[in-house]
């Protein structure tokens, strides 16, 4: 069974900026999410001259959030491209570009906005090669911010990687590193189908370590394969995107009390790798997700219906619980808002729960 962690009114202000693993060397570059974003496309498009970009002020301004800064003057109009206000008319001709060999990336301002393009990125983009038999390949990367930013209220803070990950034909991903941006936009781009990639608002301006394999111009992250950002021994964490931050954080809390927590960062939501999850489950024997997600039909729940349908249900001493948003649209007020989000005393709280200890 799965259960919702019920709301306990505490609140713990986010520590963004923290270093992600003592494994790394104290010299590693520091890079930005954004930053790490801005290379893959300037790597990509330098690789390939395929490779365009097209959206709501990509090109003279440089991106709503700068994702695309100094790519218009590098490589000009035919190739960073500034749309009117239409997602449905941008990404309709994004697709049709797609279909005829090219390879679009479709920036939304935010994935909010993508619901008026939706008839086109499902109907149009993820449908194509099914019905035309395997003929028509759709090579797109339908990317922007997504989830909840700060004080933009509910029609910018929605998440939609269930929405996106529910549709056959589609990949989706959601990167929280520099890292996983990078490598992931990389893999994206190269991908032969439609791909819809989650980013963060919040984690544009935050730097995270860059080894040196990252750095290089061929380094391209697997698509479908999570990454395990802290080992542990007493339960599984399971989250993507901002969510990894929460819970590690409340894994820090935790090892206070000599609970270790393993937290992985999915990062591919579809496809989702559940060989990682299960091998975690065989180990730690209890299960929690975290998503600022809805909780009904969530990523979260998909995770925990997976487990439940295979042999790794037998390995879980305790019930799987859920750590998500709050089912309400996203406030306006910082205060709720706040509340309306999944902390790392939340995490904390479920793990105390699930281990039955105080």
């Amino acid at each position: 069974m799965s259960l919702n962690v019920l709301r306990n009114g505490s609140s713990i202000s986010a520590r963004l900026v923290r270093a992600l693993s003592t494994s790394r060397p104290a010299s590693a570059k520091q890079l930005t999410v954004r930053d790490a974003l801005n290379s893959a496309l300037d790597e990509e498009m330098e690789r390939d001259e395929k490779v365009f970009i097209l959206g709501e002020e990509v090109a003279q301004y440089d991106g709503a959030y700068k994702v695309s800064r100094g790519l218009w003057k590098k490589y000009g109009d035919q190739r960073v491209i500034d749309t009117p206000i239409t997602e449905s008319g941008f990404a309709g001709i994004a697709v049709g570009a797609a279909m005829a060999g090219l390879r679009p990336v479709c920036e939304f301002m935010t994935f909010n906005f993508s619901m008026q393009a939706i008839d086109q990125v499902i109907n149009s983009a993820a449908k194509t090669f099914y019905m035309s038999a395997g003929a028509v390949n759709v090579p797109i990367v339908f990317r922007g911010p997504n989830g909840a930013a700060s004080g933009v209220a509910a029609q910018h803070s929605q998440c939609f990687a269930a929405w996106y990950s529910h549709c056959p034909g589609l990949k989706v991903l959601a990167p929280y590193s520099s890292e996983d941006a990078k490598g992931l936009l990389k893999a994206a781009i190269r991908d032969p189908d439609p791909v819809v990639f989650l980013e963060n608002e919040m984690l544009y301006g935050v730097q995270f370590p860059m080894s040196d394999q990252a750095l290089d111009s061929n380094f391209v992250a697997p698509i479908g394969k999570a990454k395990i950002e802290r080992a542990g021994k007493h339960v599984t964490i399971v989250c993507f995107a901002k969510a990894v931050d929460t819970a590690l954080q409340g894994a820090e809390l935790l090892a206070g009390k000599g609970i270790e927590c393993e937290v992985i960062n999915l990062r591919s939501i579809r496809p989702l790798d559940m060989a990682t999850i299960t091998q975690s489950v065989a180990k730690t024997h209890h299960l929690i997700t975290v998503e600022q997600g809805w909780p009904s039909s969530g990523v979260g729940a998909e995770v925990i219906a997976r487990i439940m349908e295979t042999d790794a249900f037998f390995q879980l001493d305790a019930p799987a619980w859920r750590v998500t948003g709050s089912d309400i649209p996203m406030p306006y007020t910082k205060s709720l808002e706040i509340a309306a989000l999944p902390s790392p005393a939340d995490v904390a709280t479920a793990v105390s729960k699930i281990l039955n200890v105080k």
